[in-house]
């Protein structure tokens, strides 16, 4: 049988070895002989080995937790440096899991690191869930978020819950059968197009491991018991205010997957429910650089609409752009004229693109075109 959080198997033994590493653990009333045994003999599963990821694995790899999972498909890349500090130059072009469980192992080659080098889908995630007692959250997008929610739900995992964007963050710990789940608070994800990545937004550095560290603390007084977990409240953290604010959290008696009536009984695509307004349609009309800058030279009528966020504009924009982020778009569409083309424009056209299926969505009949490329293929060799 899996072992849950407050179930777990009889405490394992300590060698002289460790008992001496975590020596400042075992002084500690609160954890105890006892508890660092929970500790080793609990089994946690760290969904993303990034941003989050970092302080997640070296924090609870040096606490002792005896088994680590880290689940993660992507490479390590020179822009993760920044604030991703599991990872070093060296590791560039590997794999997360692989640059990480070798961190991990480093700090302590008491504890087992199991990597898993994939993506996290519907389809894998309770079979990869069921062998943890705790799964930590440490993604970057919607899509992923409401999949490890729904999972965790469904398998009966407590989560711990991190997300961070420009210089906030938060933490929650979402056990449905303790309390209330992300879906509680929040059924649905924002509307595509509106809510910017992190890689639009960026990330002050420091953040990630403030945040990751508070769900590590989580993580271990879940396993050790005691304290007062994150349970029914979504703890906020403004770093350039450096306040945290604290908001209460119920369950919702009719939340989708863990109300009194769930509709929500399997795993779905989650890329499409994050996204309601993808089809089967061609993607939306664009207009090359190129392009674009011939229409400008003949000075033809047309509304250049920037939506990304102002103090993005600071490397760059195209002349008589108009600033209107893509959080405001649809609360200011009357501010475009559908009597004229509209070209929306972003750093890689991704962004603009999903902002244009926003507006088409909300009832927008106007002419509507993509920046191809976005700002990143607008080289300085076509600046008018």
């Amino acid at each position: 049988m899996t072992m849950q959080v407050d179930r777990l198997q009889p405490p394992m033994e300590l060698s002289q070895d460790e008992l001496d590493l975590y020596a400042r653990h075992i002084i500690l009333p609160e954890v105890g002989l006892e508890g660092q045994k929970r500790l080793k003999a609990a089994r946690a599963l760290l969904v993303g080995a990034g941003a989050l990821g970092s302080p997640l694995g070296l924090y609870l790899a040096a606490a002792g937790v005896g088994t680590l999972g880290l689940a993660d498909f992507d490479v390590v890349e020179r822009s993760n440096l920044q604030r991703q500090v599991i990872h070093s130059v060296k590791s560039l072009g590997r794999p997360k899991v692989e640059s990480a469980r070798e961190r991990m192992l480093e700090i302590n080659p008491h504890v087992r690191v199991e990597s898993f080098n994939l993506r996290v889908s519907s389809a894998n995630a309770l079979r990869l869930f069921q062998d943890f007692d705790i799964i930590v959250d440490g993604t970057d997008n919607f899509p992923a978020r409401y999949l490890v929610n729904d999972a965790c739900v469904l398998s009966g995992k407590p989560e711990v819950f991190g997300a961070v964007m420009g210089f906030t963050g938060q933490a929650a710990v979402f056990d449905a059968r303790k309390g209330c789940c992300l879906r509680c608070l929040f059924p649905d994800p924002p509307d595509p197009g509106l809510t910017p990545s992190c890689g639009e937004y960026g990330v002050f550095g420091v953040l990630p491991g403030i945040i990751g560290c508070i769900q590590a603390n989580e993580v271990l007084k879940l396993i050790v018991g005691g304290g007062k977990p994150l349970i029914n409240r979504l703890l906020s953290f403004d770093a350039l205010a450096m306040r945290f604010h604290e908001f209460k959290a119920e369950k919702n008696p009719a939340c989708p997957v863990c109300g009194e009536r769930p509709v929500i009984t399997s795993l779905a695509d989650y890329d499409y429910f994050c996204d309601k307004r993808k089809t089967k349609d061609a993607p939306p009309a664009s207009i090359s650089p190129g392009e674009l800058k011939r229409r400008l030279e003949r000075g033809e009528r047309m509304q250049i609409i920037d939506v990304r966020l102002p103090h993005e504009l600071v490397a760059g924009c195209l002349p008589e752009a108009v600033s209107l982020p893509a959080r405001e778009l649809l609360r200011r569409m009357d501010e475009l004229d559908p009597g004229q083309i509209v070209i929306l424009v972003c750093k890689t056209g991704a962004y603009s693109a999903a902002a244009i299926a926003a507006l088409r969505a909300a009832g927008y009949n106007g002419p509507l075109f993509n920046l191809a490329g976005g700002m990143n293929a607008w080289a300085p060799g076509l600046s008018p």
